[in-house]
């Protein structure tokens, strides 16, 4: 199993970026896939969940101004951000909800000035 994400990088109060995670070596279409971030000096945080089905559930804290998605035929899944805080700063992991809970690597995102 292999989680890829891409995407994250430095960007100004307001803006938005688009994170990747492709998807191998399981069924993707089959399983939940969620985004979790980490933080400086915090706990890991799930940020949005995304079911085989396409529903999604969303932080209270990125609910309207993130999106997650996802695109079985790339078994890859997504996550929109707009609207960055300082606050949304931290390391974002893609997680495949599977018996086993297999992680990406992670992918830094830093929202300042």
């Amino acid at each position: 199993v292999q989680l890829v994400e891409s995407g994250g990088g430095l960007v100004q109060p307001g803006g938005s970026l688009r994170l990747s995670c492709a998807a191998s070596g399981f069924t993707f279409s089959w399983y939940a896939m969620s985004w979790v971030r980490q933080g400086p000096g915090k706990g890991r945080e799930l940020v949005a969940t995304i079911t085989s089905g396409g529903g999604t559930n969303y932080a209270d804290s990125v609910k309207g101004r993130f999106t997650i998605s996802r695109d079985n035929a790339k078994t890859t899944v997504y996550l929109q951000m707009n609207s960055l805080k300082s606050e949304d700063t931290a390391v974002y992991y893609c997680k495949a909800e599977t018996s086993t809970g297999y992680w990406g690597q992670g992918t830094q995102v830093t929202v300042s000035s």
